[in-house]
């Protein structure tokens, strides 16, 4: 059992950090998820940023001890994704990429807004 909830916890981790890096995004369909973007954005900055513990890594390490193994060597990302998924020698651009679609997902959001709100003022014309 605890090992179902520990890979369940990885898919939960994985939706999370697509979320993170690609949810600004949901935002130009759905306006007011920006809200709940910026709240996982800040999350994976303060995680990635400071020595906070992820909260679903820690969720994951506890399943794992529940199993008899041992906490993530290094975390999830070094576990899971540096050198596995992404070589090493591309988590720069990777980094780089990301805050690129961040910043453009977050642009068109602000365009969006900014529209909207310039039409709202507009008086019809009789």
């Amino acid at each position: 059992m605890f090992a179902v909830l520990a890979h369940a916890t990885v898919f939960v981790h994985f939706v999370a950090l697509l979320y993170i890096g690609l949810g600004g995004f949901l935002a130009w369909r759905w306006p007011r998820s920006i809200f709940l973007h910026l709240l996982f954005a800040a999350w994976g900055v303060i995680v990635n940023v400071t020595s906070a513990a992820c909260p679903l890594t820690s969720l994951e390490n506890f399943f794992r001890a529940k199993q008899g193994l041992g906490p993530l060597p290094g975390g999830f990302n070094e576990y899971y994704i540096f050198g596995e998924i992404l070589p090493t020698g591309y988590i720069g651009l990777a980094v780089a990429v990301g805050v690129a679609a961040l910043v453009t997902s977050y642009a068109g959001v602000y365009i969006q807004w900014r529209n909207r709100k310039s039409t709202s003022r507009m008086v019809p014309v009789k």
